[in-house]
């Protein structure tokens, strides 16, 4: 395999090529001679001040990266004479993108002693390196996972950027920017892996390290933080535990159950350890994210580090980011592994937006009395009748009867327009006691309480009120005599169409009406209520409860309209506008 890398990577070839450019004669191969010519040449490697070409820096940090992979340090070493300051950078990221592709303790030897070497000889971009290789690191954990081809890698990966860039908000050209950089350097770091695995005869997939082969990763990165010193700041371990975060969150969905807790994860929660030792100040911000993008297995390895280190994060507000989009698995690891216990103000948002399967995993967690209540009242608010109609029955009778008030007027106050919500209440008879829910209907219209909202008011009144009843019960009364006149007349040749439309809507009321009432419905508006009042078994009829009476005086009713009726009249209700 060394070979086929080699081959691979630098022929001889490029190299007499690449040292004909310097000035060197191509016959001489040799390493030994190789180091005579170089010395001869140049009497401080590195620090010359020669500029190459972008090609030729190109050409040599191709065959640099060839003799990295191939472990053949000697090389690595011949070529980094050659190099000018900014090819001396990139050798560093190279040699220290490696080192997540250890395995032997000859290995670790090799790359740090070139790390040292590179560094001696001039290279000063740390900053790069350290973010370089902490974006690597994630990437070659993440497609650890046993869900994930390198193949298919790519795609995902392109997926989940498109899909995370969509969610935010901010300019689109920007976000078209940026998105092309992150892909072009995710499909770098993809391309590295391939060349690795490659080399270590994995074709299509990372091959997992084991315990040991992790920690010898590890002890490569904490010695070019060693070496790198005080040339990287707080600022620099922010931005690379930032950079390492990332591609977690766009891998998230193929990682296994449970990757956090693996052998997988254990390099990248080493690195984002020292991170954090050498002073990243980020982790929250990057927990928080985290968790709003559903990103499961990383808030799981954050809360462990927040642990070890005694950092604060804010499990609250991450349930709140996490239950806004709806990433149940992530609530469910900041609940049980984060103690995460404000309820809320997550439930009251996931009622205002009608979000059913958040509502439901909160209540079935278990919630207060009084969140249930509060819950309920931003779904009436918000005329979210199905999530209303399912918290209802979980708020106590005794909360709803001591604040049956205050919910109505705020659940108006915030209804912005729709009372959807308050007439879905009142028509459930949500107090279980229509003269209760009638009552508190008829205090709040007639209330003169400025904070009463004038469109719950003016709608109570209008509909739930006594006065309203009254109303009624005057119009039921003209029009039920009326309609007793139109049947008393038997087989009379009058249409539907040719009733008065007042008539013609009383008469569709009381059908419905009393196929409703037949059902055991609960409250009605009280104009509509009035009207039925008088007839029997109206809503007012409080006497007329047996279900066999109903069902006797209903069949009475039916043959009076087939009497009155005939076939030509009923084949025109269809086409009628009621």
């Amino acid at each position: 395999m060394r070979e086929e890398a080699t081959e691979m990577w630098f022929s001889q070839e490029k190299l007499r090529l690449l040292l004909r450019r310097f000035g060197i004669s191509a016959c001489s191969c040799g390493a030994e001679k190789l180091k005579s010519r170089l010395a001869a040449s140049n009497s401080e490697p590195g620090k010359n001040g020669r500029k190459l070409s972008r090609q030729d820096r190109i050409e040599l940090g191709r065959l640099f990266q060839g003799a990295v992979s191939s472990h053949d340090w000697e090389l690595a070493e011949s070529l980094i004479l050659l190099a000018d300051p900014q090819t001396l950078n990139d050798a560093l990221c190279i040699s220290l993108d490696s080192i997540w592709f250890l395995s032997t303790q000859q290995e670790l030897y090799g790359i740090t002693g070139l790390i040292k070497k590179i560094i001696a000889n001039g290279a000063y971009d740390f900053t790069r390196a350290a973010l370089r290789t902490s974006f690597l690191a994630s990437c070659v954990s993440a497609c650890q996972s046993r869900t994930m081809s390198l193949a298919d890698t790519v795609t995902v990966m392109a997926q989940r950027l498109h899909e995370r860039l969509q969610e935010c908000n901010g300019d689109e050209v920007l976000k078209a920017e940026a998105g092309a950089k992150v892909q072009k350097f995710t499909e770098w770091a993809l391309k590295c892996i391939s060349f690795h695995s490659r080399c270590q005869g994995n074709r299509d997939r990372v091959g997992h390290n084991s315990p040991v082969e992790i920690q010898l990763q590890l002890s490569a990165f904490k010695t070019f933080l060693d070496l790198a010193g005080n040339h990287l700041t707080g600022k620099d371990f922010t931005e690379a535990f930032d950079a390492a975060c990332f591609p977690l969150t766009l891998f998230s969905s193929s990682f296994d159950p449970g990757w956090a807790s693996g052998i997988s994860a254990t390099a990248i929660q080493g690195l984002l350890g020292m991170l954090v030792e050498g002073g990243a100040d980020n982790v929250n911000q990057c927990f928080l994210e985290a968790s709003r993008f559903g990103s499961t297995e990383l808030v799981r390895i954050l809360l462990q580090i927040a642990q070890r280190n005694s950092l604060d994060v804010d499990v609250d507000l991450a349930l709140g980011f996490a239950s806004h989009y709806g990433k149940i698995g992530t609530m469910e690891c900041l609940v049980e592994e984060g103690n995460a216990m404000a309820f809320l103000g997550p439930l009251m948002r996931a009622a205002e937006r009608g979000c059913m399967p958040v509502v439901q995993w909160f209540v079935q967690r278990g919630c207060r009395d009084m969140e249930l209540c509060l819950a309920l009242t931003a779904a009436t608010s918000s005329s979210q009748v199905e999530v209303a109609a399912y918290l209802l029955p979980h708020v106590p009778h005794h909360v709803l009867a001591a604040l049956s008030i205050e919910i109505l007027k705020a659940a108006g106050e915030r209804s912005g327009g729709s009372l959807n919500g308050v007439a879905f209440l009142l028509h459930s008879d949500f107090l279980g006691d229509p003269a209760a829910t009638y009552a508190v209907a008829d205090s709040i219209a007639r209330s003169d309480d400025e904070a009463v909202a004038p469109e719950l008011k003016s709608f109570l009144q209008e509909h739930w009120s006594e006065a309203a009843f009254q109303d009624g019960l005057r119009e039921g009364e003209a029009h039920f005599s009326n309609l007793v006149r139109i049947l008393k007349w038997g087989n009379s040749p009058i249409c539907l169409r040719d009733l008065p439309a007042p008539l013609r809507w009383r008469w569709l009321i009381c059908l419905c009406i009393g196929s409703v009432s037949r059902q055991e419905a609960a409250c009605y508006p009280r104009g509509i209520e009035g009207s039925s009042w008088k007839r029997p078994g109206g809503l007012g009829d409080r006497s007329w409860t047996s279900r066999a009476k109903r069902e006797s005086y209903w069949l009475s009713w039916n043959t009076i309209c087939l009497r009155f009726s005939s076939a030509v009249w009923f084949s025109e209700i269809g086409s009628v506008d009621f």
